[in-house]
């Protein structure tokens, strides 16, 4: 099957936001409760954390390329990494703006953080309809696919009750 310009790009990138996003809900979740009387610390404990784990992947990746062409990879490889796996930090930005406005007081620190939730179970569920335009799936294994990424979000979001109440 022939190769489809970008697609390769695309994939990963559709990885780095489900991947970004569950670090981000599992970080925000686990943060309200460990921050509850410092608003601001969820946002940025979360925007570092994100971080922490695309720096990570950027240097997991780099050594991977390097192995995978026989060669150390330059500046431009290494950027072209740190771009591709950008996605892991872009998926943390709707969810910490909503705990940004938590901290200037638009919204509770507990209505900042289901905010934040709703909108990491948003681009789970728009990431699952991505691939399956990608992969020019049809109605029902679209909604499989987004179903799917929707259960994931859906299973942190249980977790959330879960810690909130013990």
């Amino acid at each position: 099957m022939p190769q489809i310009p970008g697609r390769g790009v695309a994939a990963e990138r559709i990885g780095g936001y489900v991947y970004g996003t569950i670090v981000v809900l599992a970080t925000m979740i686990e943060g309200e409760e460990a921050f509850r009387l410092e608003k601001g610390h969820v946002a940025l404990v979360v925007l570092m954390t994100t971080i922490v784990f695309w720096l990570a992947h950027v240097y997991a990746h780099t050594l991977a390329e390097s192995v995978k062409r026989d060669r150390r990879v330059n500046r431009r490889d290494v950027l072209a990494i740190a771009h591709r796996e950008g996605s892991i930090v872009e998926a943390a930005v709707l969810p910490v703006s909503m705990l940004v406005l938590g901290k200037l007081g638009v919204f509770t620190l507990h209505t900042a953080v289901w905010l934040g939730v709703a909108c990491g179970i948003a681009v789970l569920v728009a990431q699952g309809i991505r691939y399956a335009r990608i992969e020019h799936l049809g109605p029902l294994a679209t909604l499989a696919i987004a179903g799917l990424n929707l259960g994931i979000g859906l299973v942190l979001v249980g977790l959330k009750i879960f810690v909130g109440h013990h």
